[in-house]
């Protein structure tokens, strides 16, 4: 379902601390350069409005969550809501999700991956555009130490399906387990705006969380060799 266009945030509203350009960041990139204080790093992919990246870095101030959205106006709006929060552990990216993860993160940098509803590209010929994919599945094994997570959440049952496979393929993971959403009182209680549609429409939702084991990476660090841009849209969520 195509996106609704994203409000635009105040303009008084200064967001240079939250919002960072892939295409100004450093290859390769330490996330933890861009806090101002050393924890744990989360990475959201796709962050689209940016409910997750807003509750969570409220709820776990012991943690650092960084954002990558490839929509500008999205990116924007998610900036906008961690610098109302004036949140210090909360910054997103404006990129792509996949080439960071691929080409600029360095080896177990991060504590935590999280891919919430997204895009399940349904045309064949668009399938390559997964974030879910063999490849990206490879690279979030390397960028996560042993005991790291990634969490998969998505209302696409094949793709669930189809992800966990790729996912048990690498020999990077243990078996997923399945997590349980919490209760949900008002709209911050949904981990998406996506997530809250879903549910209040009925729908099922496939969740789960894979930890990382302690087997080698199967794969290195991609050098950059184009355009950001160049690997497509493949952190587009339907958040």
């Amino acid at each position: 379902m195509p996106r609704r266009p994203p409000k635009k945030p105040d303009p008084a509203l200064d967001l240079s601390t939250h919002l960072l350009a892939l295409a100004d960041l450093p290859t390769p990139l330490d996330p933890d350069t861009l806090f101002p204080r050393a924890a744990p790093v989360e990475l959201e992919v796709g962050s689209g409005k940016g409910l997750f990246l807003s509750t969570a870095c409220t709820a776990r101030p012991d943690r650092n969550f960084l954002g990558a959205e490839i929509a500008g106006g999205y990116a924007r709006l998610c900036a906008a809501k961690l610098a109302r929060l004036q949140a210090v552990n909360a910054r997103i990216i404006h990129g792509d999700a996949t080439y960071l993860v691929r080409s600029m993160l360095p080896d177990a940098c991060l504590a935590g991956i999280h891919v919430y509803f997204p895009d399940p590209w349904w045309k064949a010929r668009h399938r390559k555009r997964r974030v879910l994919s063999e490849i990206f599945l490879q690279h979030a094994g390397r960028v996560l130490p042993a005991a790291g997570q990634l969490h998969v959440w998505t209302d696409v049952e094949e793709y669930f399906n189809e992800s966990m496979e790729l996912a048990r393929a690498t020999g990077l993971f243990g078996a997923p387990r399945e997590e349980q959403p919490s209760a949900a009182e008002h709209d911050l209680d949904y981990h998406t705006h996506f997530e809250r549609r879903t549910r209040l429409a009925g729908a099922p939702v496939w969740r789960a969380v894979l930890e990382r084991n302690d087997r080698a990476a199967v794969c290195e660090r991609v050098e950059p060799s184009a355009h950001p841009d160049s690997f497509g849209p493949g952190s587009a969520s339907e958040k």
